[in-house]
């Protein structure tokens, strides 16, 4: 089964787990943060999550990004057990159920939160 990740330009989000410890985590490593068992499986998240956390930014730190201000970035709680940071939609709350799907923004394919 071949695993999508926006971060190597396909629309999809991996993810690690440790088959020792079974820790997860979002970042991808060659070797368990948690235990050091190198490794690790990769898996595919589902894209579905909680609202953790959210912030608007209306000071964009780019010039690029400066067009797209005001935009929200969230933290997310994945149903698989990680966290992620991310873009989503100025009208999210913490605690909404979301899910994730993928968009450009200054020239980059990003993961992007709209309310399920």
């Amino acid at each position: 089964m071949s695993i999508s990740d926006w971060t190597k330009g396909s629309d999809g989000i991996a993810y690690q787990v440790c088959g020792q410890c079974k820790a997860v985590w979002y970042f991808e490593r060659r070797f368990c943060p948690a235990c050091g068992t190198d490794h690790p499986a990769t898996l595919q998240a589902s894209g579905r999550g909680v609202i953790h956390a959210l912030t608007l930014v209306a000071r964009a730190p780019t010039e690029e990004l400066r067009t797209h201000a005001p935009y929200l970035i969230v933290l997310v709680d994945a149903e698989e057990g990680f966290r992620l940071m991310a873009h989503g939609d100025p009208a999210l709350q913490i605690g909404d159920r979301v899910f994730a799907r993928f968009t450009q923004l200054a020239g980059h394919k990003i993961p992007y939160f709209d309310k399920v």
